[in-house]
């Protein structure tokens, strides 16, 4: 018997749009190795990994084509839409994850998924030697958390048409690049990139886990406790994000692309 493996877009209603990931399901713990050969495999910017842990709460972990990671969003929502999808938890009911971020809990709200995902504000740094040369831009902020460089560009425009360095920007110390402007669209209220060669993704497409800092930001700045995030690479995905102390909940949809086994 294989592993039972999905596709899932994610921060999208639409097919081939937002950010696909991998979910595969496991009965128990996997070396972490052959996860990792499974992820290069599959070549999405990360693979979710979840097998039954105890009292309910499942165990997930998260992995690029490159290496494992410590919070990703996007197959975070995914992982909870393939639970409710094949019955393994019940529609309604919340999906507790155990995780190298602690416990992440998604919920239903409709045909909205919500993740309820730990704070991650930026403290403001001095310019980071090199930057602008690998975005090709100057920026008018820049911050750093735990994972991620934040910067702020001066127009929607100079984030949505960004074509940076990557090798550069693989030199860059983090985890990615997390690039955003007010957005100059009615519906939401900033735009965003990100991007991370150094852990072997050039560009995410929606990248949840950044919401965990953008959100922090915009609300400081536009006094604001629920947001609208567009993040405007080619397949581009919308993200809801409403700010509750340290924690912030990040809201998106999900469709449902292909399911099938990895046989090996």
């Amino acid at each position: 018997m294989g592993h039972e493996l999905h596709v899932v877009d994610a921060f999208t209603g639409h097919p081939f749009r937002g950010n696909p990931a991998g979910v595969c399901v496991m009965d128990g713990p996997a070396d972490p190795g052959w996860m990792q050969q499974v992820a290069a495999e599959l070549n999405h910017s990360e693979t979710a990994f979840l097998h039954p842990g105890s009292a309910g709460v499942w165990n997930l972990r998260w992995f690029t084509p490159a290496k494992e990671v410590e919070l990703c969003g996007h197959a975070t929502l995914a992982a909870a839409f393939v639970l409710w999808m094949t019955a393994r938890v019940p529609q309604g009911l919340p999906v507790s994850f155990e995780t190298l971020s602690g416990t992440l809990v998604a919920r239903e709200h409709g045909d909205l998924i919500t993740l309820d995902f730990p704070a991650e504000p930026a403290h403001a740094i001095p310019p980071v030697p090199g930057l602008d040369r690998a975005l090709g831009a100057t920026p008018v902020f820049t911050g750093k958390n735990r994972f991620d460089l934040l910067v702020e560009l001066p127009a929607a425009s100079d984030v949505c048409d960004c074509e940076p360095d990557m090798i550069a920007l693989a030199d860059i110390p983090a985890r990615g690049i997390i690039v955003t402007a007010a957005s100059d669209l009615p519906d939401f209220d900033f735009v965003s990139r990100f991007f991370a060669p150094s852990v072997g993704v050039p560009e995410d497409p929606v990248t949840g886990s950044a919401h965990c800092c953008l959100g922090p930001f915009w609300g400081e700045k536009l006094h604001k406790t629920e947001l609208s995030g567009f993040q405007c690479s080619l397949r581009g995905g919308t993200v809801r994000v409403t700010l509750k102390g340290n924690r912030v909940h990040i809201g998106g949809h999900a469709v449902h692309v292909f399911s099938g086994q990895l046989l090996v």
